[in-house]
């Protein structure tokens, strides 16, 4: 596989940047000039990913996350990702099902068991979201996960619970 020209790393850093600043039609024209045979790098897969979500176009960026998560099976940005664009899709019961089917995996990932809760939260599965809350807690600093939960809409049926924690 080829690796990026100096060139090629510039027009990468400056899509990266474009993101940053918002504009992800300029990150998208930076994307467009670098060398071809680069398509299937990580990196530029998952650049591109991120160009899709800040669009909205869900499709696209599921089947990039499902890439990289075939590339890469043993790093969680595949799946994590893959369940992201799922729910925005409004597929959440799949969404679910891939973080569920990796989860153990990755027993240091407290932000996957956090978007776990999310989405079985929006299930209906209250008790299991909240399981899953703590199970992050158990990995992050509970305020922060707190904070965060309380701003998450997908957890607002658990927010009185979630004031508790």
């Amino acid at each position: 596989m080829t690796s990026p020209s100096h060139e090629d790393n510039i027009r990468l850093e400056a899509a990266e940047g474009w993101l940053g600043l918002g504009d992800w039609q300029e990150a998208s024209l930076e994307l467009a000039q670098i060398d071809p045979e680069l398509e299937t790098l990580p990196r530029v897969i998952e650049l591109r990913y991120k160009i899709c979500g800040a669009a909205h176009r869900w499709e696209e960026a599921a089947e990039l996350a499902r890439a990289i998560g075939r590339r890469l099976p043993e790093h969680p940005w595949g799946h994590f990702h893959l369940a992201f664009a799922l729910h925005e899709l409004k597929r959440t019961t799949e969404a679910y099902q891939t973080l569920r089917a990796v989860v153990d995996q990755f027993p240091a990932d407290w932000l996957m068991r956090f978007n776990l809760a999310c989405y079985a939260c929006q299930l209906g599965n209250l008790e299991e979201a909240m399981a899953w809350l703590a199970k992050a807690v158990t990995l992050a600093d509970r305020e922060s996960i707190r904070d965060m939960a309380l701003q998450d809409q997908d957890l607002q049926p658990l927010w009185a619970k979630i004031r508790e924690l």
